[in-house]
């Protein structure tokens, strides 16, 4: 890693929200669902498709998280309405898991029943250790009743990965495959990134020996192309899985993926609470402050 890198990576957390803003703006289509539609329908005219994300975790009463679920019913009935090829990603944490874990499941329900009714797909995206075991206890409830509308993600970087995949095995698998981003204690996470790598390597085609439909979340063009070495390997069709990236991140990789007839989804942050986000983007890739510092001083 590079000085530059070092110092963003351990000062991140300490920087002020308006100078973190000047660096985040390409990454978060903006405060307001107005903006993650703009995004989307831009994206869709890219053939890219789309998933739009409430800003927002960890929140702290029940009123919150049944505003956060009404905010969801609203993305996914202005989906619907605007004809976007587009769906939802929600995290737990937003929905009340932390307070009370039945409350956050018919919280999420009324998510996944309301996409059922409009021809559309929730994502459960997975937060911190803390939350792994209840997020996949969620997701193999909602599951069971409605296997083709929601999905969920799991982290190369945990030793527990592999394991997880075999204990949802006794059923559908819509899985998002990333390599994570929260910082985790080493005996629950590997640390070196080939090892990471290689996790998520081996739990790919895990999923694939499966015939999970699987989310391939990466930048790294080692992964996309051991994945598409998979994905000849079993002779996948472009239904059968869609590689995923983060908005404002790897734009030529994104172009390449779409040209080669890859089915592609970006992920669209919107809301107020943009900070956590943005800073844990940040520190996961440097890289971006770096492409802001060069676009700021018209730098090549």
């Amino acid at each position: 890693m590079s000085l530059f890198n070092q110092l963003v990576s351990r000062t991140i957390m300490y920087v002020p929200g308006p100078v973190v803003g000047v660096f985040a703006r390409k990454y978060i289509a903006g405060e307001a669902l107005e903006d993650a539609i703009r995004v989307s329908r831009e994206l869709n005219a890219q053939s890219v498709m789309s998933t739009i994300d409430v800003l927002g975790e960890f929140i702290s009463s029940k009123q919150e998280a049944v505003e956060a679920k009404n905010k969801g019913l609203e993305v996914l009935d202005t989906i619907s309405r605007t004809g976007l090829n587009a769906n939802l990603s929600i995290k737990p944490t937003q929905m009340g898991l932390k307070l009370d874990r039945e409350f956050a499941y018919q919280n999420v329900l009324e998510l996944v029943s309301r996409a059922d009714e409009l021809d559309n797909f929730i994502r459960i995206d997975m937060e911190d250790i803390t939350c792994t075991d209840d997020t996949l206890d969620l997701y193999a409830r909602l599951r069971r009743d409605y296997p083709d509308r929601v999905g969920t993600v799991l982290q190369s970087y945990l030793r527990r990965t592999l394991a997880d995949i075999e204990a949802l095995a006794d059923g559908p698998l819509n899985i998002r495959l990333c390599k994570g981003i929260y910082r985790e204690p080493r005996e629950h996470a590997y640390k070196h990134p080939q090892v990471v790598n290689s996790n998520f390597v081996h739990a790919l085609q895990r999923l694939f020996e499966l015939g999970a439909y699987a989310g391939i979340a990466t930048h790294d063009s080692r992964l996309v192309y051991e994945a598409e070495r998979l994905i000849a390997r079993f002779g996948l069709q472009k239904n059968d899985y869609e590689f995923q990236m983060l908005l404002g991140v790897d734009e030529q990789m994104r172009s390449i993926l779409v040209a080669q007839g890859h089915r592609l989804r970006v992920y669209v942050p919107f809301g107020r609470s943009w900070l956590p986000y943005a800073k844990r983007r940040l520190k996961e890739n440097p890289d971006i402050a770096k492409s802001a510092l060069k676009q700021m001083f018209g730098m090549t």
